[in-house]
């Protein structure tokens, strides 16, 4: 039977958003260009953790397939396009993988069409970049087909919010665009919203990426200066979220994580400067985030010397936790990587474990979790948090813990004998 839904990009928005598609009763084909993704996923087999394999195994079961061939696309009823858009070796935007996608949509689109871009990216992607490719066939956006941008919005690992349930934002090139995804995404998702264009939801996703990433730089410069007036960060923190109203809790930490924060505001401070702006928060943010992870070898090194008068050069550094979030294996731009490397360009031998990451091979380093044995180390550093391990007794059995999230409560104290936190 022919496709009603075909979802460019088999990944974290894509598995997801095929899922609620398929259990909607839509008919779903998924399009990679990885072979393996499409093989697994044929077999009922999940790679992407918020979709276990038994779940996949009844969607591919009941009809939901994948396939490398982008013929597909020409009987879908909606092409949605859900593909990565990371950042330059120079920090400016690549839209090289999405804008390869769409020259293999335009010589297949066809009218009645629907296609909508799910990539976040910068205001006017979809007006300035996909709408000539598509429109050089000849046909007529709002007439022929239509074209729209809706953020994905997901948030790894959550059960409470997911792409079922959080709402989603919608903004088409003319208002017949904005309806018809309307009407697609709202078969499946629970809520809509509405926006009167394109740019409008593109700037959308970025202003909730950048609200985190300034805020967390806000409480991540503070915890650089609690550290020298030696006041608990953790404890102000704590303190400050009893206010009902006027405060939103954001935690310090080694760095930013995942896809979105530590890349997407970048893509808003390139585009600004086309029209002469500059957005000047958002890159001290970037500064002041991208700056934890030195940080925060310093605190490592500072333990060392205080508790146990040891350099880093020679010590022995378990790192716990590498994923870029607690409960997840995700490890998208996680902190852990940079940090680990310049522990071990301080001459630290570091090993690290992780529940939820067995192995990995990123950024030069490739190493394998071991096990969690925290006597066997000089100290333990708690770079995520995952919720399988057991604190308490980390605390112990280790001879030095240095604490970035504040894992161990009560535990331990603000630079105490044995607890160093952040």
């Amino acid at each position: 039977m022919k496709p009603e839904v075909a979802i460019v990009g088999a990944g974290y928005v894509g598995v997801p958003l095929a899922q609620v598609f398929a259990e909607a009763g839509k008919r779903v084909v998924l399009v990679d260009v990885q072979q393996s993704r499409v093989d697994m996923l044929n077999r009922g087999e999940s790679y992407i953790e918020d979709v276990p394999s038994a779940v996949m195994a009844k969607l591919v079961a009941d009809g939901l397939s994948a396939t490398t061939d982008y013929d597909v696309l020409r009987d879908a009823e909606a092409i949605l396009i859900a593909l990565p858009t990371p950042l330059s070796r120079q920090r400016e935007p690549d839209l090289s993988i999405v804008m390869g996608a769409v020259g293999q949509i335009a010589p297949r689109l066809r009218k009645g069409h629907l296609v909508v871009l799910e990539s976040t990216t910068y205001p006017g992607t979809t007006r300035e970049e996909i709408l000539p490719v598509l429109e050089a066939t000849g046909l007529k956006v709002g007439e022929d087909f239509h074209l729209a941008f809706s953020p994905e919005r997901v948030d790894p690992g959550r059960v409470d919010f997911t792409t079922k349930n959080v709402p989603k934002v919608v903004g088409g090139i003319t208002p017949a665009c904005t309806e018809a995804a309307a009407a697609l995404y709202g078969s499946a998702i629970e809520q809509i919203h509405r926006v009167s264009t394109p740019e409008a939801a593109e700037l959308t996703k970025l202003l909730e990426n950048i609200f985190r990433s300034v805020n967390i730089a806000l409480v991540n410069e503070l915890a650089i200066l609690c550290d020298r007036m030696e006041i608990d960060i953790w404890e102000v923190v704590d303190a400050a979220a009893t206010k009902p109203f006027g405060f939103m809790r954001f935690s310090p930490g080694p760095g930013l994580g995942g896809h979105c924060i530590p890349i997407d505001p970048f893509y808003l401070t390139w585009k600004a400067r086309e029209f002469g702006f500059y957005t000047e928060f958002i890159e001290l943010a970037g500064k002041v985030n991208e700056e934890m992870p030195y940080f925060c070898r310093s605190l490592v090194s500072q333990a060392l010397n205080h508790a146990k008068q040891r350099s880093l050069k020679g010590s022995k550094v378990l790192i716990l936790g590498v994923a870029y979030k607690p409960d997840i294996g995700d490890m998208r731009e996680s902190p852990a990587l940079k940090l680990i490397s310049l522990l071990q360009n301080a001459g630290a031998d570091v090993s690290y474990h992780d529940p939820h990451v067995p192995r990995f091979d990123e950024h030069g380093l490739r190493m394998e979790s071991v096990a969690l044995d925290p006597g066997a180390y000089d100290v333990c550093v708690i770079v995520t948090d995952h919720h399988a391990i057991d604190y308490d007794k980390l605390v112990d059995d280790a001879s030095l813990v240095v604490d970035l999230r504040n894992a161990t409560g009560s535990n331990g104290s603000h630079h105490s004998a044995k607890v160093f936190k952040l």
